[in-house]
């Protein structure tokens, strides 16, 4: 209680110093795990299941006990640096899995890199992985890179005869990111897109960039946002009577966003993880088995119909490092600078990984390691998940 104490005074907000210690058997754990996510602000709808999912983790890998030590960082960037910087230096972990957005994963790549330490980002945006260099060889993530997910929506509206498509993203590295990779995916598909706004993930009103988009007539929008706040401009668009298709980015798929958008977001299409639609999913599919042990695992703990694909970001991070632990235990101790490299090198080999999402098969270049079979397409009927074809 005293490391809490000593944050709060230090002026990061209170949930921020809420810590959760997961330990098995022993007070002194030989493998620590840091983790930081986002458990309140704008993000909270994200972080909470992925804290959830922590305390599902795996106690015991490779015969050594495992600590979680679990921080809030408020879905702001400046406390997961801080989080970070503690983590390493105070706590002294080995690896740490966090955050649950994009720019708080970026602002981290800085300190992890420097300390040596392997990460494992809960947040979307390739950037946080490619281009490969120096700093991100130390970097992987677990959810499907943007430009996977864009690929899947602009297919579909190639497919419902979308021909021109009006954006509305966030003001930050996210939105920024799915412009980028939905432009190039637009094109790919023979799609013109005909307007391009932004909001703050705290804003209250986007009248002002719906009307703008409406007035582009489009055949379709996407709104490119994350978590609740992305009700927001699909409400706005309802209000202001348009008709064209709606899509939103996997950043939404948990069931807190269908209780904030509610009828509003009807007939709305997105990307996602199998895992939302596990039940739905023929016996073929090769990440039914792995997802719907994760579904099961979750709603054991928190309820029927309280899984979210973002829990299971978290929980594919913890399976990842259940793989590498063991193989680097073969050449280092836990606590150690080898056993970090060793950690880092056996993450960069996993392979034919099944995990909530999908089927992992890292490399040198590639630090997420999914491939289509990540991905379905969601409709959202009745206030539901429905699973459509690409």
């Amino acid at each position: 209680m005293t490391t809490t104490r000593n944050w709060i005074r230090a002026g990061v907000t209170a949930s921020l110093a809420t810590t959760l210690v997961c330990a098995a058997g022993s007070a002194a754990a030989q493998v620590k795990i840091g983790v930081t996510l986002s458990a309140t602000g704008p993000a909270a709808s994200l972080g909470i299941p992925e804290k959830n999912t922590i305390a599902l983790l795996p106690k015991e890998i490779g015969g050594k006990s495992i600590e979680y030590i679990v921080l809030d960082d408020g879905s702001d960037t400046s406390h997961a640096v801080q989080n970070t910087h503690k983590l390493i230096d105070e706590d002294h972990v080995d690896a740490i899995i966090g955050s649950t957005v994009t720019p708080n994963s970026l602002a981290m790549i800085d300190v992890v890199s420097a300390a040596k330490t392997p990460m494992i980002s809960m947040a979307a945006s390739a950037a946080i992985i490619a281009p490969m260099d120096a700093k991100r060889a130390w970097v992987f993530k677990t959810p499907q890179n943007d430009g996977l997910m864009a690929d899947a929506i602009a297919s579909s509206m190639e497919k419902q005869g979308v021909k021109s498509v009006g954006f509305i993203g966030f003001a930050d590295a996210y939105g920024e990111n799915w412009y980028t990779v939905f432009s190039q995916a637009a094109a790919a598909h023979h799609l013109k897109v005909v307007a391009n706004e932004r909001y703050n993930r705290t804003d209250a009103s986007v009248t002002g960039q719906v009307l703008k988009i409406v007035a582009s007539n489009p055949d379709a929008v996407l709104i490119a946002g994350s978590g609740t706040p992305s009700a927001l401009p699909a409400k706005t668009l309802k209000e202001r009577g348009y008709k064209g298709r709606v899509y939103q980015t996997h950043g939404v798929a948990n069931n807190d966003f269908l209780r904030v958008c509610g009828k509003d977001c009807d007939g709305e299409l997105l990307p996602a993880g199998p895992v939302l639609v596990t039940e739905q999913l023929p016996d073929s599919n090769p990440v039914k088995a792995s997802s719907q042990a994760y579904r099961t695992a979750y709603e054991k703990a928190y309820g029927a119909g309280s899984v979210s694909t973002f829990g299971g970001h978290a929980w594919d991070a913890g399976h990842l490092l259940e793989r590498a632990i063991p193989e680097a235990l073969k050449t280092a101790q836990p606590g150690t600078p080898a056993f970090r490299e060793a950690l880092r090198s056996a993450l960069e080999n996993v392979k034919d990984m099944a995990g909530a999402h999908g089927i992992f098969n890292m490399t040198q270049t590639d630090h997420n390691g999914l491939d289509k079979r990540a991905r379905v397409m969601v409709e959202i009927v009745d206030g539901k998940w429905k699973l459509q074809g690409e």
